[in-house]
C-alpha cells in the first residue's frame, strides 16, 4: 500500500513542474523568442568591440583610395 501512495506522489510532483513549465514559457513568450532569435542570430566568433575597429578602418582606407583618384 505504501508504493502507490509514494508513486501518486511522485506523478502529482511531476505534473506540477509540467504544469509549471508550460505556465512560464507561456507567460514569457514573447521575451522567449526574442531572447531565441537573439540567439540564433548572433556570431560567437564575433567580438562587438572589433567591429567598431573595423568600421574606422574600412573608412580611413576609403579615403586613401579617393585620394589616390
Amino acid at each position: 500500500m505504501r508504493k502507490s501512495t509514494a508513486t501518486k506522489q511522485a506523478m502529482v510532483v511531476l505534473g506540477a513542474l509540467a504544469l509549471g513549465w508550460m505556465t512560464i514559457e507561456l507567460a514569457f513568450k514573447p521575451f522567449l523568442d526574442k531572447a531565441r532569435a537573439a540567439m540564433d542570430k548572433s556570431d560567437p566568433d564575433r567580438d562587438r568591440d572589433d567591429v567598431a575597429d573595423d568600421s574606422a578602418r574600412k573608412s580611413s582606407g576609403d579615403a586613401d583610395i579617393a585620394a589616390d583618384d
